[in-house]
């Protein structure tokens, strides 16, 4: 059978019978009803972590309405053949998910979160036609498909169709609630913590939640996932049997994302075990309670490409699909002093931090523990050795991947926080050849920003970059010039002028004048300067950098 990715596919119905790949998870199932007492349970896990996926899994396995048999013909579940005879397809399923329920306004979020409800509704609607079902739900129901609810009923939605369910069934009902926290992230990102936005739909949030999970005499069980358990009290205030596991907890540790076993097999499969170092260098990692695993997203959509290209190089998959606003905002937090820490992690060491994985959205950005917290549980960070337990963590960055949103978010912050007069001040030296008063405007620059010394001269590239932009002048990196490519290439048309720098980043200090010399006579040897013509002043420079020192020098022909 030829190798088929499934990217992005949450349909488990969908992948099994079109036999794209799938990475069995099945034996969650029988884990969780079998060998916990769990009446709720939160799986929180950050985005791309296949949770959807095995939110739809589970309804597929469960739902009455559905004959799944040849879907899961051949999966670990089915040895299981008491427990499928007990379950599967044999209990009503309520399956909701709150992901696109996401806007910066109360009445955005709260209008989507009814039009999620409506379609919920609609998928429902052969129930109306039983006469089991109570008149006034009735009523209610369709209210809520024609989104024309009020505000109580919206709250006592969940509660009301399991009620439904539960008259047209006569059993009581699995309740799978995806992305739960959706509405509230995204209400407070773009909010202060004390906006009204946010407790409105917290308000609404919760009203849903406990009418649905507390005392609630239709559920049979409950699982819900989200990116951050919510405190407890905040929206599952007398819950009773709740259990929650999060990127901490051993429990349920090997269901989301993938083994390094599970990858080895892939790889296997679509002939491609040639890439086993480059997966794990960029998307392996993390750990989750005391399992070792690589983000599934990264991994299928890197495989997607290999079918297509052998030699497809690996990308980042994963920043376009979680925003890096939470990470931008801490390094922005001068309060908190941090950039130490970053620079740290950015060059492959760990940090030690208390941890908690119960927050709640209004909160996060109260203490610096809190912060480290949401950006360990949302994926930026991953504990640095699985076999540590309790509040203080390890951190450090998992991969290549998160590493490269880190240099991504530290040129962000440069260039969001330059100082106009450090900028001029470089400027002026650079264009009176004050090679010490260029060093002193570069070095006061660096330490303004966080660096990562140990890692490319990519940074010091961008770093340069950034200062220069914003200044009126043309900025051209590493583009072809002569015989190659300089660094930067800065021109000043309005005066006739140009600028050519090569730049190094030496290993020791002592090397940084070497450094210097060589980087002008790549330039000299690159030709880097043919073809400017009519310029009248011709600048070449050679900058090397030590950690936070630049040597400059500049290119003296009489010399």
């Amino acid at each position: 059978m030829a190798f088929r990715v499934g990217v992005g596919e949450s349909d488990f119905a969908e992948l099994r019978k079109s036999d794209k790949y799938y990475v069995d998870k099945t034996d969650i199932m029988y884990e969780l009803v079998e060998e916990t007492e769990n009446k709720v349970t939160l799986f929180t896990r950050p985005r791309r972590f296949g949770k959807t996926l095995m939110m739809n899994m589970m309804m597929n396995f469960f739902d009455i309405q559905k004959d799944s048999r040849d879907i899961f013909e051949g999966l670990g579940i089915t040895k299981h053949k008491e427990f499928c005879k007990k379950w599967m397809n044999q209990y009503p399923v309520l399956f909701i998910s709150f992901k696109d329920v996401e806007a910066e306004s109360f009445e955005g979020a709260y209008k989507m979160l009814k039009t999620r409800l409506a379609d919920v509704c609609k998928e429902l609607d052969s129930i109306l036609e039983e006469d089991a079902v109570n008149a006034a739900d009735y009523d209610i129901f369709k209210k809520l498909m024609f989104k024309t609810a009020e505000e109580d009923d919206v709250k006592s939605s969940l509660k009301t169709l399991m009620r439904m369910l539960h008259a047209v069934y006569g059993k009581k009902v699995i309740l799978l609630i995806d992305e739960y926290d959706v509405p509230l992230a995204k209400i407070n990102e773009k909010n202060p913590p004390e906006n009204k936005f946010y407790s409105a739909m917290l308000e609404v949030i919760r009203g849903i939640m406990g009418t649905a999970l507390k005392d609630n005499e239709f559920l049979a069980f409950a699982v819900i996932t989200g990116c951050l358990r919510i405190a407890k009290e905040s929206i599952f205030t007398g819950t009773n049997n709740f259990a929650s596991y999060s990127v901490l907890d051993a429990d349920f540790s090997e269901y989301f994302g993938f083994s390094e076993k599970e990858v080895e097999q892939i790889l296997l499969e679509a002939d491609r075990k040639d890439k086993a170092e480059v997966i794990k260098e960029w998307y392996d990692g993390y750990v989750f309670g005391d399992s070792f695993v690589y983000c599934p997203w990264d991994v299928m959509n890197y495989m997607s490409a290999l079918k297509k290209r052998k030699d497809a190089r690996p990308r980042n998959y994963w920043k376009n699909t979680s925003h890096n606003g939470i990470l931008l905002s801490f390094v922005k937090r001068t309060d908190f002093k941090v950039r130490g820490k970053f620079e740290i992690l950015l060059n492959g060491g760990t940090i030690v931090q208390t941890i908690s994985d119960e927050l709640t959205y209004d909160t996060l950005y109260s203490s610096e523990d809190n912060l480290w917290s949401v950006i360990l549980m949302t994926g930026y960070l991953t504990k640095a050795d699985a076999r540590e337990e309790g509040e203080t963590v390890s951190l450090k960055i998992p991969n290549r991947e998160i590493a490269s949103i880190f240099e991504d978010t530290v040129v962000k912050l440069f260039k969001d926080t330059i100082d106009s007069s450090g900028q001029k001040a470089l400027m002026a030296a650079l264009w009176m050849r004050d090679e010490q008063e260029a060093e002193k405007a570069i070095s006061d620059l660096l330490w303004k920003t966080i660096s990562y010394h140990d890692y490319h001269e990519d940074y010091y590239h961008a770093f340069l970059t950034g200062a220069f932009v914003g200044m009126g002048y043309e900025v051209e990196s590493n583009k072809e010039k002569g015989l190659g490519r300089p660094d930067i290439f800065l021109k000043d048309d309005d005066n006739r002028r140009v600028i050519i720098i090569e730049a190094k980043k030496s290993k020791k200090e002592a090397d940084m004048d070497k450094d210097c010399d060589e980087a002008i006579r790549q330039i000299i040897a690159g030709k880097y300067g043919e073809g400017l013509y009519g310029y009248t002043q011709i600048l070449c420079y050679g900058i090397s950098f030590f950690q936070k020192q630049a040597k400059v020098k500049v290119w003296k022909p009489e010399g």
